[in-house]
């Protein structure tokens, strides 16, 4: 955390140096913040407005408060939600999901396949049926659809007819599949068929297609993964309450206050201050949908002999704090102010592929400051 903290403030403005070791200086530390995001390059910005998902807006809005801040580490599986929409744009039960921007060393923790179900069509004459059996394939041969080595079958139940909404499929192993070998991602296939296997033609479900419908309801491929990325020991919780962060400060604030203040800064009691990060200041903005910044906090004040409880030393920085009052040992310092709690942060963004992600990253907001 004391790393990332650095980081920011290494991208206010500097002070005494020239426009080129300014520009260098940012440009440097804005390289090492998207180290500490797991990214080389910042995505590029969707060519033309794009609405996410709803799904996705939903479960940032579940897993996080308004600043991004984790409300319950539970909540997700794992630290990363891709969703992918449908390629085809043609074939209604047809539907193909490009995986490329899948990262490699990302474990595949659960896939579903999720399809909006239409309101039905009115029919003529008495109902026969009121649900149908919906399977979802995984494509082997394109050219064998039709035949017993064509396609494997992921997932099938019944589905009633009346009413409308989202239908959800594990399909896990295919993705995993996909995922080992790109070159094997031939695609789904959807049917409907009667109760009892029958062909209903024309079929009485339709699900909402990537050409034809609104962009809400579009077909959609949802992964929920795991890249590995932990963070440090110290404990790690949701923000108590889940409540918004008071906002103060600035980033470019961040170093230009007087020396005379921050010298004054050191005979203060160890505490928590705020440190804004604003993504439309570092220019993130364009890319990152939620949230427009946070508050990462960092811990700043002396830790002086004797150590209160309200400065929530450990037995070792009591120990330390006695030894360097009493002069017992030479060159032991006194105990430093940092962060003894840590909260992790979402961020909801577009990919290089223009898919929507949401991201969890652990140790990023100070929680509290002891003496350590």
């Amino acid at each position: 955390m004391l790393g990332t903290v650095l980081l920011l403030l290494a991208l206010a403005k500097p002070v005494c140096l020239s426009p080129a070791g300014a520009a260098s200086r940012r440009a440097e530390a804005l390289k090492r913040l998207l180290e500490v995001f797991g990214m080389e390059d910042p995505p590029a910005p969707p060519a033309h407005f794009k609405q996410p998902p709803q799904y996705m807006v939903d479960l940032f809005n579940t897993v996080a408060n308004a600043d991004g801040v984790t409300k319950n580490p539970d909540i997700l599986e794992g630290n990363t939600v891709r969703s992918f929409l449908d390629k085809t744009h043609g074939e209604k039960m047809r539907f193909l999901f490009v995986l490329s921007s899948v990262a490699k060393n990302e474990k595949i923790l659960t896939a579903e396949l999720h399809l909006f179900r239409l309101w039905p069509r009115a029919t003529d004459g008495p109902k026969r049926h009121h649900f149908c059996q919906v399977s979802v394939y995984q494509v082997l041969e394109k050219s064998e659809l039709d035949g017993p080595g064509g396609k494997k079958l992921l997932a099938a139940r019944l589905v009633p007819l009346q009413g409308s909404g989202w239908e959800v499929f594990a399909i896990t192993q295919a993705v995993r599949d996909w995922t080992e070998d790109e070159s094997s991602n031939q695609g789904l296939l959807v049917t409907v068929q009667g109760p009892g296997g029958s062909t209903l033609d024309p079929p009485p479900l339709q699900f909402a297609s990537g050409r034809d419908h609104h962009e809400s309801k579009k077909p959609m491929l949802v992964l929920f993964t795991d890249d590995g990325r932990r963070g440090a020991s110290l404990p790690m919780a949701g923000f108590p309450g889940g409540s918004r962060m008071p906002w103060h400060g600035s980033l470019s604030a961040a170093l230009t206050g007087p020396r005379s203040t921050r010298s004054l800064d050191r005979l203060q009691p160890c505490q928590r201050h705020p440190l804004s990060v604003d993504f439309e200041e570092i220019g993130w903005s364009g890319w990152i949908i939620s949230p427009r910044g946070y508050n990462a906090y960092h811990c700043k004040g002396s830790c002086p002999f004797p150590l209160g409880e309200n400065m929530r030393p450990t037995n070792h920085a009591t120990v330390q704090s006695i030894i360097n009052a009493l002069k017992l040992s030479e060159g032991v310092s006194s105990p430093c102010c940092v962060p003894d709690k840590l909260y992790s942060i979402n961020l909801l963004y577009f990919d290089d592929d223009e898919n929507v992600v949401l991201k969890q990253y652990d140790d990023m907001v100070a929680g509290s400051c002891g003496c350590h």
